[in-house]
C-alpha cells in the first residue's frame, strides 16, 4: 500500500449529497477484473446511453482531469457495502476525500486502500466546493502528519483521525502488511507453542 504523507493536488467538487456506492461503481461492473473497472467510476453519471462523455458532468471537465482529491457533500459513498467503490477511485488517481460525513463502510475501506477520508464542518466543505467551482483546477493540500487541509484560499483547517489509522497510512501499512511486520514474533510464538503443546 502506498504511504500517505502530504498531498497537493487538483480537487474536484461533487455537489450532490448522498452519493451512494452504486453511483460510484454500478453493480453490473462488480464482476469484472479490477483493471477493467477503471472506466466504471461514476459510469452512469459520466456517460450517456451511447457511452459518450456528458459535457455537463464535472468529472469530465478538463480542468479536473488530474484531480486526486474529491470534495463532496454530506453522506458521501453511502449505501451498499463494496470495497470497489474505494478501489475504482484509487485506480483513477484519487488519494483523498473531503466531506462533512461518509458512509461508514466506505470510510473504513479507505484506510485499507491507502486513501484518506477527511471530515470537516459542512459550512467549510461548502466553501471549499464553491472555491473550486469559481476557480476550476485549484489545488488543495492535505497534510496528514500535521492533520491539516490547506484550501485554495489559504485557509488551514484541522481534522481529526484515529492515531492508529494515521500511523498505518503514514507507513503505508494495510492489515496484511501490519501483520507481516510482526512475523518474527509470530514465528517465536508458534515455535514455543509446538514445544509446550506438542499434542496439537
Amino acid at each position: 500500500m502506498q504511504a500517505f504523507n502530504i498531498l497537493t493536488a487538483t480537487a474536484v467538487p461533487i455537489d450532490q449529497a448522498n452519493v451512494d456506492t452504486d453511483q460510484i461503481i454500478p453493480a453490473r461492473f462488480l464482476g469484472h477484473p479490477r483493471e477493467q473497472q477503471v472506466d466504471a467510476m461514476f459510469h452512469d453519471i459520466r456517460y450517456d446511453a451511447n457511452h459518450q462523455r456528458r459535457v455537463d458532468c464535472v468529472l469530465n471537465q478538463p480542468a479536473y482531469a488530474d484531480a486526486k482529491i474529491i470534495v463532496a457533500d454530506r453522506n458521501f459513498a453511502c449505501g451498499s457495502s463494496r470495497e470497489n467503490a474505494v478501489t475504482v477511485m484509487v485506480d483513477n488517481g484519487f488519494r483523498a476525500f473531503i466531506a462533512p460525513s461518509f458512509g461508514d463502510i466506505f470510510f473504513t475501506n479507505c484506510f485499507q486502500n491507502g486513501v484518506l477520508p477527511i471530515r470537516l464542518p459542512a459550512e467549510r466543505v461548502d466553501a471549499l466546493r464553491a472555491a473550486l467551482r469559481a476557480s476550476p483546477g485549484s489545488l488543495i493540500t492535505v497534510d496528514l502528519a500535521n492533520q491539516q487541509v490547506v484550501g485554495p484560499d489559504g485557509q488551514i483547517d484541522a481534522f481529526e483521525i484515529d492515531a492508529f489509522r494515521k500511523d498505518c497510512l503514514l507507513q503505508g501499512l494495510d492489515e496484511i502488511s501490519l501483520t507481516l511486520s510482526h512475523e518474527p514474533a509470530i514465528a517465536r510464538f508458534e515455535a514455543n507453542l509446538r514445544q509446550t503443546m506438542d499434542w496439537l
